[in-house]
């Protein structure tokens, strides 16, 4: 699982998500490599984290001498401590950077690779010992807003503001996609790199539709036709990861953008009153989720199901569609029929939609942090500075099966498999028509009674009236916070 599986330039959150609200795929598009990542979205995992004690770096022999081509003074013969969250992208990529980054500084890394990332390291932080830098995703995630509140967390302008390994002439920043950092944001600092290049939407198996002759629904009464005859053939229509409902909230979020444009995203991102009471749009896309859980167009069980099991019984075609990120693919590597011919498709239109068919959730994932306390700052700062080189943009693509934030930053001769193909093909087709929420990381407090809500909903336990409710108020509750006027979407 991506984190969640969750964009700037060298702008402040005032000014941050302008023109179309999210990433321009030109520059992307130009390279013929891969796609794909999760990042997830984060799932909100809220978990408090006490800003502990400790730290005190006066003996911490891990800082070198600085030159132009040692930006950070790195210092040869140390340590580094890495975290990477292991889930649908693994770890051998970072093994990968590890190695190539002993052979250029000298410095031997201490790795871990873990699903656990809340479990083994909030009482890391808590004590003042933390990593150096961390892969800070999936279900188990710390909340990069609470990180970030409690002041554990290394604003990363330096990293940014320092010159590019390829084009010493550029910033680091001026090398990215543009919009890609914004989803680091807080308080108008960037704290997180989002460094997976990420699309979320639906995703569908090419050999099932040419078997069964249908095409890619475009509409939402499309979409419904193709589920019920699914369900007369004993298929599920749609699979979600019941247990994780950030994934169905990907489904009801990109309805509601697409359906009201940009303003009705933004009004959920700016805490409006009205973001979900009283707006006509959000009534109408919780209503088409509903009616395929009243339809009995789900796939049985998975309510109740993870979201490896539930995306594994997708594989066995015992459903048509299921939700996620391009993170899917590499994270069901293994239990993918070899034919299965994975697939990515927008989210299909109600009526009246203002955004085109084509129009997708694009945007950075997979949060990468440097801890204020981090015994080995200069290490982590130009780890982080590598990392946004084309030579390990390209060994995460070769690893990874996915596309960084780096512009061109993937060599041509890299293959891509069908799914990641298609993610390409889908932003091109998509062109500026992008959007890209950021309530899930300025809010997780918010993101998880959302998630909760919807839980409730899929399990018909509530109808949509009450979700929306329920929404408003996590709304409602979250505006409250004097901490929120900082964050803003114009």
């Amino acid at each position: 699982m991506g984190s969640t599986s969750a964009e700037n330039t060298d702008k402040t959150a005032n000014t941050a998500n302008t023109g179309s609200a999210g990433v321009g795929r030109r520059d992307l598009i130009k390279r013929s490599a891969a796609l794909g990542l999760i990042s997830v979205p984060t799932m909100s995992f809220l978990s408090a984290c006490a800003s502990g004690g400790g730290g005190d770096d006066s003996d911490n022999d891990t800082q070198g001498k600085t030159s132009k081509e040692n930006p950070f003074g790195v210092k040869e013969g140390s340590k580094l401590d890495v975290v990477i969250f292991k889930g649908g992208y693994g770890d051998d990529y970072a093994k990968a950077w590890e190695a190539s980054f002993k052979k250029k500084w000298g410095v031997t890394s201490t790795h871990t690779g873990t699903q656990e990332i809340t479990g083994k390291l909030q009482p890391r932080f808590n004590a003042g010992n933390p990593p150096d830098i961390v892969d800070d995703s999936g279900a188990q995630q710390i909340p990069i807003d609470v990180l970030y509140k409690n002041g554990q967390l290394l604003d990363l302008a330096e990293v940014l503001d320092s010159p590019s390994i390829d084009d010493p002439g550029k910033k680091v920043r001026d090398t990215l996609i543009p919009g890609t950092i914004d989803a680091g944001l807080q308080g108008g600092k960037i704290v997180a790199l989002n460094y997976i290049y990420t699309v979320w939407g639906l995703w569908y198996s090419g050999k099932l539709f040419k078997e069964k002759g249908w095409e890619v629904p475009k509409t939402w009464d499309d979409f419904l036709a193709i589920c019920k005859d699914a369900k007369s053939q004993g298929i599920g229509g749609l699979a979600h990861q019941g247990k994780y409902p950030y994934y169905i909230n990907v489904a009801i979020m990109d309805l509601i953008a697409k359906t009201g444009g940009l303003d009705a995203m933004k009004a959920i991102d700016n805490l409006d009153p009205k973001a979900f009471v009283g707006s006509d749009v959000a009534k109408a896309a919780v209503e088409a989720i509903y009616e395929v859980v009243e339809k009995g167009y789900l796939m049985p069980g998975t309510n109740g199901l993870t979201h490896t099991e539930s995306q594994t019984r997708w594989n066995q075609y015992k459903a048509v569609f299921i939700t996620s990120g391009s993170w899917l693919e590499n994270e069901q590597l293994k239990q993918t029929p070899d034919d299965f011919d994975m697939q990515f498709m927008p989210m299909p239109l109600l009526p009246d939609s203002a955004l085109p068919f084509e129009a997708i959730r694009a945007g950075s994932g997979e949060p990468f942090i440097i801890p204020s306390k981090a015994k080995n700052l200069a290490g982590a700062k130009e780890f982080m500075r590598m990392m946004l080189s084309k030579e390990w943009s390209t060994l995460f693509a070769k690893e990874a099966n996915s596309l960084t934030i780096l512009k061109d930053g993937v060599d041509t001769g890299v293959q891509l498999r069908p799914g990641t193909q298609s993610t390409v093909e889908a932003s091109d087709a998509a062109g500026d028509n992008t959007f890209r929420y950021l309530y899930t990381e300025w809010y997780s407090e918010m993101g998880t009674a959302l998630e909760n809500a919807s839980n409730e909903l899929m399990a018909k336990r509530i109808q949509p009236a009450e979700w929306l409710k329920r929404c408003q108020a996590a709304v409602d509750k979250q505006a409250k916070d004097p901490e929120s006027k900082k964050n803003r979407r114009d």
